[in-house]
């Protein structure tokens, strides 16, 4: 049976789709399934922002085909790790909860790399021309300590 693990972010087409698309490709495909999702249903169907797309292509993943959708309580049924970007992505998942065993499943993802500090992922959409790099950089960083923790856990 396949661990599963969900990515979210505000809108589900900068962060949460390159958070996946990197956990992804450092894990075994045949035992961990990664996936995204936003909070909000702004992106529901499009694919990630070109940026995005760009930054990961350039570092030899493909998220193209990635189409955006909106976190839901079912995801809490369906998912085994919830890694969220920031504070607010937080808030608005763990509000869905049915129970304290739902939201024990939600973690910020910075904390894997600072553990309680609750640094957010910075939201790349409207800032810096280089935002998509760093932010790319960043979660690659973190999706090494997840995957290795994962793979450790789980195989």
């Amino acid at each position: 049976m396949s661990v599963k693990i969900l990515m979210v972010c505000l809108g589900n087409i900068c962060r949460s789709p390159l958070a996946e698309g990197i956990l992804a490709s450092k894990l075994p495909k045949d035992k961990f399934t990664v996936d995204s999702a936003g909070t909000g249903s702004w992106h529901i169907g499009h694919s990630p922002d070109e940026r995005s797309i760009a930054v990961a292509k350039k570092n030899k993943i493909s998220i193209s085909n990635q189409k955006g959708r909106q976190f839901s309580s079912k995801d809490f049924e369906e998912f085994d790790y919830i890694y969220v970007m920031d504070s607010s992505n937080y808030k608005n998942v763990t509000a869905l909860a049915q129970n304290q065993n739902q939201v024990e499943k939600v973690q910020l993802i910075l904390n894997e790399l600072f553990p309680n500090e609750n640094v957010d992922v910075p939201d790349p959409y409207f800032g810096l021309p280089n935002g998509f790099e760093i932010v790319y950089n960043m979660l690659d960083e973190v999706c090494d300590i997840i995957a290795k923790k994962l793979i450790a856990k789980h195989t």
